[in-house]
């Protein structure tokens, strides 16, 4: 089944990578402030792939430790959180071997399968030159988001 969104009441759909939602769970982070106003934004509707939190929790965990890594748990509960459904496997590993040579990953790959399934062209990255060279199947590219 695939959403359309459209700006209904000035809301966007985006879909949030890995690092972003790192950068907000650490506050010592360089990108963490440009990532948190995004974060805050009210016209936004974020929705982050399941295997962004996952990957995002293993890093906190390393880098910060269990406390942070709990934190992060808890402040999921106002989050839109959406696993992979089986029809976004293929894509995902079609996505994996196209960008092969980056390599672009399953998580990115889940990202850009969560984007194409729900027909939004927003992603809130902080990887401009991967997401801005991908080619997704529904719109002519990608706006990302933080500026």
């Amino acid at each position: 089944m695939q959403r359309r969104f459209s700006l209904r009441s000035g809301i966007q759909v985006a879909i949030v990578d890995t690092g972003p939602v790192y950068a907000v769970a650490d506050a010592s982070d360089a990108d963490h402030a440009p990532s948190l106003a995004v974060f805050q934004r009210r016209d936004l509707h974020l929705i982050i792939p399941a295997l962004v939190i996952a990957e995002a929790s293993y890093l906190l965990s390393s880098r910060a430790g269990p406390a942070a890594e709990a934190a992060f748990f808890r402040g999921l509960s106002g989050f839109e959180v959406v696993a992979p459904l089986p029809a976004d496997w293929p894509r995902i590993a079609d996505l994996v071997e196209e960008y092969g040579d980056w390599p672009l990953g399953g998580v990115d790959a889940s990202v850009v399968a969560l984007a194409e399934r729900l027909g939004t062209d927003l992603v809130i990255t902080l990887d401009r030159r991967h997401f801005g060279a991908i080619r997704p199947r529904h719109c002519a590219a990608f706006r990302i988001l933080p500026e």
